[in-house]
Parts: structure tokens; C-alpha cells; sequence
């Protein structure tokens, strides 16, 4: 580059000595030299600071440093032998490693990793089966908008009697009554705290509502069987005027007192009669045998037909007693007598004022029917006494 910048330097020179002739030529060529010396003062310059040796003794500095014992480069090779000795050993000894190579998270341990692997929250509830007996399917359900309702009841007929040509008519007159089936009441409440509720995005109430659903259901269908007739609706088995026939065995059911207790209805109630028992009841009953070693249960061979017991169909009470001295396990006749009024459906009532300083939203629930026998000579009851 110098070589380059001189002839061009010269060159200069030569063309200005050429066309001067004067004194100017002198100081063109003074300043020429200037030039030239400037230029190579400042190309030395950069040859110097260019020089790579102080940047190539630094790095010899580093790499020294970096291999004196104890660096990281070692360090890493330690670790990395450790690691290896224990995988070695668990390959050896499995989970008997010793406590000091046992380095991991656990799941199991909360502290050692366990919360970061969080249990999954289904959606999906677990709930145990609610039993209720189906009573509402066979018998007679109306509503009312009436705290009661009363039945006018013909309790006899008029008393005619054969004559004679000219024997003189008699006059009788049959006899009425009247029987009321009062709606009764059953309520409960549910607490629930407005987090809850909010944080569950309505799948709490959701469950709430649910849960009184299968209560109520499950006390009305008892009460329908069992219910005592003061607070709640009269049942099946409290009502005095229903006939019961002895089984004539305390502990075990005989087929006899079967037939006994289906033909003791009149034609037209047996003709619509149901068997009403629990399953265990159930269960013994099918092992029964006639004379002819034939069962008294039937099985349904047909799609939609129920099982049969002598030729009627059987339902499920799960309220029913079990078989044991004393009780009444069995219930046939024609459930048409038996009369269901509702009065005010499952009403749920949401009060999130009354407990709302508490952070507590109140749910009421409310169910209004009454229930009794109307006609007791429908039905017909097992006994399980010797006489």
C-alpha cells in the first residue's frame, strides 16, 4: 500500500513540475512530502494495533487457570463419575440404594416434589343407591290445590227382599260415609357457603338439589308403606282395616297361604292384583314349590312383561318388612285402593339473605302429598303367625 501511494505521490509531482515553472513547484512539492509522511505515520499505527499477540496471551492465561485441580471442567467430570456409580448401583440393588445416592422428587412426599403433581378433581360423583319404593307406579295419584280432600263413600247398599203377589214392599236405604286424605308436609334446609357455590361454577347446588330429590323420594315411598297417618301419610300396613291371612309358619312361607291370600279377594280385585314384598322376601318366595314341584314363581319370557307369582305380577318394596315372627312381608290386591294426593311438588327455595353476613346462601325444600287406603277390601295381608 505504501509502494502504491508513493508513485502516486511522484506521480503527482511529475505532472505539477511539468505544467509549473514558477516558484509555486517548490511548495506543491513540500506539501506532497507532508502528505507521504502523514500517511505512513498512520498505516503504522494500525499495523500496531492490530497485533493479536496480547489477546492470543490472554487466552493462554485462561486455559491455564482452567486446568488447575479443582476447576470446573474437573468438577463436572466428578459429578458425572458420581452419577454414573449410581445408576450402577441401582441397576445392582434396585430400590435398596443407600440414603445418600437417593437424590430424586418423590410424589409420595409433598416436600420433596409431591405438590407439584397434584391429584386430578373428577366431575364425576360417587353416589350410593337410593332405595324407593315404587308405590306411585301402581296406585291411584291425583293433585289438589286443597289442604285435604274428602271422598264420599258408599259403605251399603239398600236391603230388597223377595214377596208374594201381594205382599207389601219394604223400604231400606243404603248407608254412606266419607273419607278425607289430609296432605301432609315434609321439609328440610342446606346450608351452603357462597364460596362454594362460586368457586363450584353451580355443580354444588346441582348436587344439593339432587341429594333432596333422593331424600324426599325415598321418605315418601316409606311413608306410602309404613307411614303412621298422623305427620305423615298412612301406609299400606298401618291401615287396621285391611284383612290379614295367617301363614301358618313363622319362618318360612307356605305356598298354601299364598293361594289362600289371592283367592280371599273378590274376582274382579284379584284379576288386578299386584304382589308387593322386598327382594329377600322375594328371594325365598322363588324356591317355592307347588305339589307338582313346580315353582310358584315365573319368570317373564316376554319383553316388557313383569315376573309373575301365580300368574299376577310382582313389585318391589324395599321398605316391606323381611320375613320374621309377627310381620308382614306380603301385600296383594289391587293397588287402585290405595289413593296418592299431591298436593305441592319438591319445592326448593334459594335464600341468600338471611345467613349473608355469614358468607351462608339457605336452601329450603318443601314437599306437600298425602296418601291413604280408600278401599281395604282391595288388598289383602301376609301374616307370619301359626293361626
Amino acid at each position: 500500500m505504501q509502494h502504491i501511494v508513493k508513485t502516486a505521490l511522484l506521480a503527482s509531482a511529475t505532472l505539477v513540475r511539468k505544467g509549473e515553472e514558477d516558484d509555486a513547484t517548490g511548495i506543491v512539492t513540500k506539501a506532497l512530502e507532508d502528505l507521504q509522511a502523514s500517511v505512513d505515520a498512520r498505516l503504522k499505527e494500525v499495523e500496531t494495533k492490530s497485533d493479536t499477540s496480547k489477546l492470543e496471551s490472554r487466552l493462554k492465561d485462561l486455559e491455564t487457570k482452567s486446568n488447575r485441580p479443582g476447576s470446573e471442567k474437573e468438577q463436572k467430570s466428578e459429578d458425572s463419575a458420581a452419577e454414573t456409580k449410581a445408576f450402577a448401583a441401582y441397576l445392582r440393588l434396585g430400590n435398596q440404594l443407600p440414603a445418600e445416592d437417593q437424590k430424586t422428587l418423590l410424589v409420595s412426599s409433598d416436600p420433596q416434589g409431591g405438590f407439584l403433581a397434584p391429584a386430578e378433581m373428577s366431575s364425576e360423583f360417587i353416589r350410593d343407591l337410593v332405595l324407593v319404593s315404587p308405590v306411585r307406579s301402581v296406585a291411584s295419584v291425583r293433585s289438589t290445590s286443597s289442604p285435604s280432600v274428602s271422598y264420599p263413600s258408599r259403605t251399603g247398599i239398600t236391603n230388597a227382599k223377595w214377596k208374594g203377589e201381594l205382599q207389601a214392599q219394604e223400604g231400606s236405604e243404603p248407608t254412606f260415609g266419607q273419607k278425607e286424605i289430609v296432605v301432609k308436609e315434609v321439609n328440610t334446609y342446606v346450608d351452603i357457603s357462597n364460596q362454594l357455590l362460586a368457586d363450584s361454577a353451580g355443580q354444588a347446588e346441582a348436587e344439593v338439589r339432587l341429594a333432596l330429590s333422593d331424600d324426599f323420594g325415598q321418605k315418601e315411598g316409606r311413608a306410602f308403606v309404613l307411614g303412621n297417618g298422623a305427620l305423615e301419610p298412612e301406609g299400606l300396613l298401618t291401615n287396621d282395616d285391611i284383612a290379614s291371612v295367617a301363614n301358618t309358619n313363622t319362618g318360612t312361607i307356605v305356598p298354601d297361604a299364598l293361594i289362600g291370600l289371592m283367592y280371599g279377594l273378590p274376582t274382579q280385585y284379584r284379576n288386578a292384583g299386584t304382589w308387593a314384598m322386598n327382594s329377600t322376601t322375594l328371594g325365598k318366595l322363588r324356591l317355592l314349590k307347588d305339589g307338582d314341584g313346580r315353582f310358584l314363581w315365573q319368570p317373564s319370557f316376554q319383553l316388557g312383561q313383569p315376573e309373575t307369582i301365580l300368574g299376577r305380577p310382582v313389585i318391589e318394596l324395599p321398605d316391606m318388612p323381611d320375613i320374621a315372627n309377627g310381620s308382614t312381608p306380603i301385600v296383594f290386591g289391587d293397588f287402585s285402593g290405595y289413593r296418592i294426593v299431591d298436593r305441592v311438588g319438591l319445592s326448593i327455595l334459594v335464600n341468600p339473605y338471611l345467613l349473608a353476613t355469614n358468607g351462608i346462601t339457605r336452601i329450603h325444600a318443601t314437599r306437600r302429598v298425602g296418601g291413604g287406603v280408600l278401599q281395604p277390601a282391595k288388598f289383602k295381608k301376609l301374616k307370619m303367625s301359626a293361626a
